[in-house]
């Protein structure tokens, strides 16, 4: 059965850090486009960074961008969103996507993990 696990959450102060990991099982992960997103309570999902199937053509939100650094871990089905200098802002559930890249499609077949909880206080 396919499945990628999101942990590493959890409460940090303002200008601290945070190292979340997505397992990933079930699938050909080196196939797989990897993208993580944020959401909190009465907003739309959002877009935090992106990698292709190699880990690399990284993508960031702009709020985001030289503070958070993701990358992919094909040896180990394993990708990471390393979170540095967080902001009270981003305090959100991170969910990890797995996109397969391995054919041009309009809707290619992805998969979400179930989110990590990281809260930021100031």
């Amino acid at each position: 059965q396919v499945q990628l696990v999101e942990s590493g959450g959890g409460l940090v102060q303002a200008g601290g850090s945070l190292r979340l990991s997505c397992a990933a099982s079930g699938f050909t992960f080196s196939n797989y486009a990897m993208t993580w997103y944020r959401q909190v309570p009465g907003k739309e999902r959002e877009l935090v960074a992106s990698c292709d199937s190699a880990g690399g053509s990284t993508n960031y939100e702009d709020s985001v961008k030289g503070r958070f650094t993701i990358s992919k871990d094909n040896a180990k089905n394993t990708v990471y969103l390393q979170m540095n200098n967080l902001k009270p802002e981003d305090t959100a559930v991170y969910y990890c996507n797995a996109r397969d890249s391995s054919y041009v499609s309009m809707n290619p077949r992805s998969y979400w993990g179930q989110g990590t909880q990281v809260t930021v206080s100031s």
